[in-house]
This record gives C-alpha cells, structure tokens and sequence, in this order.
C-alpha cells in the first residue's frame, strides 16, 4: 500500500515523504538535515530506506537541508535540468555525487515511478511530481505555483492523492503587512496559489476521481489552517461531493503529527 507523509510544509520549510513498505523518496527538503531526520524518527520512517530526494525548485524553504541530507546517505538527487543548474551554482550539490536531470520518461524506482510537470513559479524550472505505484495507486505534490495550467492538471489527472498549495487568504494578503511588491508577487501568475483557486483545482480533480486532499504551503501571515479548508471544503460540498464518503480533506502542518497516510 502507498504511504503519505508532510513531514514540513509552508513558508519556513516544506518537505513530503512517499514510499510503501520497504522504500520511499523524499519531495524536496527544507529543513536541516537534522530536522528531517527526527519528523522521519518520528514518523517511524528509517532515513536509509529513502531512495532518492526529488527537488521541485531550488528556493530555500525547499533546499535547506538537502546537501546534508543526500551526502549523508548517498541519496541520488533529481530535478529539473534549470533547477539542478541553480543548485550547481548556489553549492547546495557540493559533496553530493549523484545528481541527475528528470526526464520525460521519469524514474523507476523498485515499487514506484516519479515523473515532473511545470508548475508556474519565480524559479528557474520548478515543477511538480506525481508517483505511480506498483498496485495502481498514484500521489501527487503540486506547490509554488501561482495559478493552475493545463499541464499541472494533465499531472495530477486521476491522482489519489494530491497535495495542493492552499498558499494565502486574497483579502488577508492584501491588507496584510507584506510590502506591495512582495504581495503583487505572491499573487501573481509565477507566485502562490490563492485558497480560492485551490479550492477550484480540487473540485475539477474530484470530478475525476480524486478523493484524498492535503492543502499544503500555508502562508504563515496570510491565511489560516481553518480557512484554507473551509474554503476547498466548501466549494467540494457546493459541487455535491459529501466529505467522508465522496473525498476527505487535511491540512498539512507545519511540522508533521508523526502519523502516515495510508491509502
């Protein structure tokens, strides 16, 4: 059975473990390698049964403890041809020596296979991954994006489970304490996703037979757990969906309850 874990999400750190029984990835790692190594403890995930580390973008909320962690356990990183180059030229791959480019064909693991869609953000190539596994189940992370394209929907078709940026509140952010130009930013079409268009992703996804949400990449200043869902919640309700049995819905904690997501 494929197994789900937030080990980090939002704007200090973001980190997501996927796996089965006897292995797992890691999809990005914004905490120090420390810190990853007590949420995977935590979790009761062995840090050497992770395969690989799969980067989205190289910004550093999602990169902090990435040259630790993969020198550490020889971990082979991926990602996008632009990211892998900013993260050549930041030092966040020295000492690490099996970095490689995803391709279009993805990569294979024993009981898995990763593949990446372009999300629509302020980095050099970000992207998103889906991961197929053995008996047919699929999950998908799609975060740092500042508006939903038909690529990212191609990506996520069909998905089990989708983590989904719920990033910030609309009116929130625009009276909030951020300066014009960092808010004209966020809100923009390579920032973050609002709540309103996350919860208009989730009710297209539901339609086709998603039924397992986590909103993920809370801004800490600009929205709050119990808003994001209220909103995704509401909209999956007002589209006929019952929650329970049509689709179940979470947000993604900060730091992780130590509990994994088994579907």
């Amino acid at each position: 059975m494929a197994r789900f874990y937030p080990l980090f999400s939002g704007s200090s750190g973001n980190s997501t473990y996927m796996g089965t029984a006897t292995e797992g990835i890691l999809i990005d790692c914004g905490m120090s390698a420390k810190q990853l190594n007590l949420a995977l403890e935590e979790a009761e995930i062995a840090p050497h049964t992770i395969r690989a580390v799969f980067i989205t973008h190289e910004h550093i909320d999602h990169i902090r403890g990435l040259r630790v962690f993969a020198k550490k356990y020889g971990c082979p990183v991926y990602a996008s041809p632009g990211t892998l180059k900013q993260l050549l030229q930041m030092g966040q791959l020295d000492g690490v020596t099996d970095y490689r480019p995803i391709g279009e064909a993805g990569v294979a693991l024993q009981t898995m296979r990763i593949t990446s869609f372009p999300t629509s953000h302020d980095a050099a190539e970000s992207v998103g991954y889906r991961i197929e596994f053995a008996d047919g189940r699929a999950a998908c992370v799609a975060t740092d994006t500042g508006m939903i394209t038909p690529a990212i929907l191609q990506g996520l078709r069909d998905a089990d489970l989708v983590l989904l940026e719920s990033n910030h509140d609309p009116r929130m952010l625009r009276y909030g304490p951020y300066p014009a130009p960092l808010k004209a930013r966020i809100a923009s079409e390579l920032g973050h996703l609002s709540n309103t268009d996350c919860a208009a992703a989730a009710v297209h996804l539901m339609e086709n037979g998603t039924a397992r949400f986590v909103l993920g990449h809370l801004s800490r200043e600009n929205n709050t757990p119990e808003t994001a869902r209220e909103v995704t919640l509401a909209a999956l309700t007002a589209d006929g969906g019952a929650e329970g049995m049509d689709f179940l819905l979470q947000v993604a904690a900060p730091r992780g309850d130590g509990k994994l997501m088994v579907f």
